[in-house]
This record gives C-alpha cells, structure tokens and sequence, in this order.
C-alpha cells in the first residue's frame, strides 16, 4: 500500500453534526462535506476519502459529538487487506454512547413504532401511551369518589352538589399533559405512580370547599389494582372500539370489494402450488373477507371483565369500615357503570383471562390476514396482479424495473410481531403467583404495541391492495395452459354413468403429460356417453370450469 504523509495535524477532524432534529424540520441542508487534509498518495493522491468504506463513512455521520479519524485508520480504509476494515471498525471511539445522550426524536427512538412509523399509529397515542394510562386511572379515582358520594350510608362523604360535580366533571375532562408530568414528578418520590395519582388529586381537590372536606376518600380502600384493571379495561375497550374494529372493519370491505369485482374472473387454483381445479379471483377474495369477519366479530364480542373489591379481592377493609354497607354491590354497580362486566372472584387482580382471550382473539384475526398478505404476493408473483406505480419510488437499489410488494411485506412482518407479542400476553396475564405477584404490571404497559404494529400492518395491507390491478389476460393465458384439469369433471361423470375406472384412465391421460384442448376434446369423444352428456363435456373449458365460484364472490 503506498505510503501517506499527514498534515500537520495528526488526525482529521470532523464537524459536530446532531441528528436530533425536530420533527417538524424535515427539510435541512446537509453538513458540509468531510474532509480530510491528505497531503499525497503516491499510487492515489488526493482520492483517498473515496476509498474508505461505507461501514467507516456511516459510523462518521451518525456520531453527534467531534470526532478524529487517525492516520492509521485512514491508511486501513483504504488498504486492499480485508482484514482492515475490521480494525478501522473496531477502532472507532464509541464514548458518545456513554458519555451523551441523544435527544429522544424519530431518528433516536429506539421502537420503530416511535421513529420510522410514527405517524402510521399516532391515533394510538392519546389511548395506550402512559399518559393515557394516567388519564383513566384519573377518570377512575374521579368516577369511585362520586360513586361514594351516593352511598346513603356512608354519611361521611354526602351527595355532593353540582358545582361539585362539574367541578370534578372538569378536572377529568381538562386533564392535560401538564397533569400527567405532574404525577410522573410525584412518582419519582412516591416510586407509586397510582399513588402519585392519588396525590395529585387531592392537590386540585382542595381547591373546592366540598371536595377539600372529603379528601381522604379518594382512593377509598382500594388497591392500586383497583384502579389499574379498570384503567387497563378503558384503554382496551377505547382502542378497540375507536381504532382497531374500525381498522379491521376497513380491511374487510376493502377485501370484499375485490371479491364483488373479480367474482366472474375465472382463475386457476393451486394446491400444493400445482394446477388444481378452476375458480374465481373474486371467490378466493371472498374466502378471506368471510375469514376476517369471523375474527372480528369474535375480537368484538369478549366481554371486558373488571373489579374493585380491595387488596385480595374480598373487601376487608371496606366492611370493617362500613360493615353495614353491601359492597359487593357497590362494586358491580360501579364496574358495570364505566361498561365493563363484573368479575366477582378476583385476587388483588382482575385475572386477566379475558385479556388472553382478546390477545389470541386479534391474534387470529391478524393470521388470517397474513395469510391474505402471503396469498397476494403470491398472486402477484405469477402476474394475476400488477401493482400501480407511484412516481419516484424506487423497487431496488440496483434493479431499476423492480416493482415490489413492499405493502403486503410490511404488512406480514408487522403482524408477526404484533402477534409474537400478542401470544406472550395472552400466555402470562392469566398467570399470577399466589394472590398476585407484579410480572402483570411491566407485561400489561405493552399492550399498545400489539394495537400498534397491527394498525401498521393494516394500513400497510390497505395501501397495497388500494395499487392493485388486475392482469385478466395473464390470469386467461394461466387457465388456458391448463386443460388436465378438466380429468376432474370428466372421471366424475364418467363414474356417474357406470364407465370403468375412470380416474384410472384420466390419470393415465394428464398424470406428468402435456394436455392439449385437443387432446382432451379427442379422449371425450371416445367415451360411451350419452350424446348430450358428451357434448356438455365437450363444452367445458377451464375458464367455464368455476361451478358456484361466481356466486360465492357476489354473495359474501
């Protein structure tokens, strides 16, 4: 390697250059150009910065602190040893990791779900984030004290007025970000974020003369999982209904309005990815949006399940407080008030078990619509679709006609992990050692990542099927190079008019051999058939050949 003289400075320095920029700048100038003073190089002068490799070049630009690249390192980069790039790699100072940290924005966040996809699932974020977390268990403590003011023997909370009320009503309905950092202040001296709740509550209460009378009851003798199933059982039933439903709901329609056009467009089937018996494009369509609606309904239907019954499940506190009150009552009424069902054998905890049952519920559902995204991508691989192109994007770095199908990729990969994290919080929630241990508590603040990579996989699916077009004549040009699937009709009406061995002669036909609507047409005439039954089979095609295919796609 020929031999380089630095200058007079012994490293080659390069700008300070912060990714962390705000996310509403998306349009910025670039650093100025690296550079590095190289006096000469006997056998490539002055083009040595070109030489060093994009593992080094990389590893450069996302430093955000002042950083040197020695000599030697420069020297290694541009070496024709292998094993150079590897030392220059190695050799690369990684303080910044421990000495600095990075602003949290799209580029640093360590979730995609909060970098590269933000956006895709924002409309999650006022729901499963913790500040919506806190949010309902704020809903929740406001709702529980009103609750006990209604209780006409617990004479040391009275009715309260209606400036009371709306007092409250307001401290719910106003809760802001400001009140959520507040608590999360709080924790940080409490190490209890239901209690940090709880204190900052009381903190506005005092501001109203009723209210500051009866402080001590918020949070009336109830566990921290008093207020956290129901919390949970509100983001749940919140996600659901104003994010998730609809989401899938949106993918059914999309899939049945492919079925509903394409329901005549005969095609070949596959099974085992072999020619099988013909059906329709829209038919196959209609297979998944029945699927899917099945999946839907059953996510729709479980019933969320809560409790308020205090530190084990069996009011202790409550009755040696107020033994005269029925608080098992209070309680149903309460749980079923916020449009939950009551759960009356509980632990500490909630149990959970329905939760499994939604996980594994959306789960399925999102099966089947893997299933759909793989069987797409299939069908545009044999070129039944073509994919609409949008202007400057690029299929391959390398490969300019390349039109991929990125959509339903991403679709599949995303739902991969929302059901790999699906399947573990439907395996643990229900488990809870003895009358509760707090593997429940860090497992349930993932539930959003499951709404959230399937709502990416959604949409993804969505747009890909929004590009789709459909390739009748490739689809027409397919049925035609297939006519050995007419053995299938043909050895079934002969069985049915008594000639022997049919499927026998059939296979001896089509099995392994190339079959022509000639050849077929020929073998058919030889039968003993009645005419007519003869001339119908001369009439069959493998486009004709769909039997209730049609039907089927109109009617789903």
């Amino acid at each position: 390697m020929a031999s380089l003289i630095a200058a007079s400075s012994p490293c080659f320095s390069l700008p300070r250059h912060s990714l962390c920029l705000p996310s509403a700048c998306r349009s910025f100038s670039p650093p100025p150009p690296l550079s590095f003073h190289i006096l000469e190089s006997q056998s490539r002068p002055q083009s040595l910065i070109f030489s060093i490799p994009s593992s080094l070049r990389l590893r450069v630009a996302m430093l955000s602190r002042p950083f040197a690249v020695s000599a030697n390192e420069v020297a290694l980069a541009t070496s024709d040893d292998p094993s150079a790039v590897s030392q220059v790699s190695n050799s690369c100072p990684n303080s910044y990791e421990e000495n600095e940290e990075l602003e949290l924005c799209e580029l640093t966040a360590i979730s995609p779900l909060d970098g590269r996809y933000a956006n895709q699932a924002k409309e999650l974020r006022p729901i499963v984030s913790e500040f919506g977390l806190i949010r309902f268990r704020f809903f929740i403590e406001v709702r529980w004290l009103l609750k006990l003011s209604e209780i006409p023997e617990l004479s040391e909370v009275p009715p309260f007025s209606a400036d009371a009320k709306s007092y409250l009503e307001s401290v719910v309905s106003n809760f802001s970000l400001a009140d959520a950092l507040a608590v999360k202040k709080i924790e940080k001296v409490t190490n209890h974020d239901v209690k940090a709740i709880e204190y900052v509550l009381k903190d506005k209460c005092q501001f109203n003369f009723e209210l500051k009378k009866v402080l001590e009851f918020v949070h009336f003798a109830c566990t921290s999982e008093d207020i956290n199933n129901l919390a949970y059982a509100l983001m749940l039933q919140r996600a659901l209904q104003s994010v998730i439903l609809p989401m899938m709901n949106r993918i059914i329609e999309a899939i049945r309005s492919l079925s509903h056009e394409n329901a005549d467009v005969a095609m070949l089937s596959r099974t085992h990815g072999q020619p099988a018996s013909p059906t329709t494009l829209g038919k196959e369509m209609a297979n998944f949006c029945h699927r899917l609606r099945q999946q839907q309904l059953r996510v729709a239907d479980i019933k969320l399940q809560g409790k308020i019954a205090g530190a084990v499940g069996n009011y202790n506190a409550h009755l040696v407080a107020y033994p005269g009150i029925h608080w098992e009552s209070v309680a149903e009424e309460f749980v079923t008030s916020l449009g939950m069902h009551f759960n009356p054998y509980v632990t500490q905890i909630e149990p959970h078990d329905y939760m499994a049952e939604l996980f594994d519920g959306i789960s399925r559902f999102n099966n089947v619509l893997l299933d759909f995204d793989q069987d797409i991508w299939s069908y545009i691989s044999l070129g039944y679709f073509k994919q609409r192109i949008k202007a400057g994007e690029v299929g391959s770095s390398t490969m300019p006609h390349k039109v991929n199908p990125i959509d339903f990729e991403n679709s599949e990969g995303n739902l991969g992990v929302a059901n790999a994290i699906s399947k573990h919080l439907s395996s643990k929630l229900p488990i809870s050692r003895l009358q509760r241990d707090l593997t429940d508590s860090t497992t349930l603040r993932n539930i959003g990542l499951v709404f959230a990579y399937s709502v990416i996989a959604y949409k993804s699916a969505l747009r890909g099927i929004s590009k789709l077009e459909v390739d009748k004549s490739c689809i027409k040009d397919d049925l035609e190079d297939a006519w050995e699937v007419l053995a299938e009709p043909i050895q079934t009406v002969m069985r049915r008019y008594g000639i022997p061995e049919p499927y026998e002669k059939l296979k001896e036909l089509t099995h392994g051999n190339k079959v022509t609507k000639g050849g077929m047409q020929q073998f058919i005439a030889t039968l003993d058939l009645p005419e007519e039954i003869k001339n119908m089979l001369l009439k069959l095609s493998p486009e004709n050949y769909i039997g209730a295919a049609a039907l089927l796609g109109k009617r789903v």
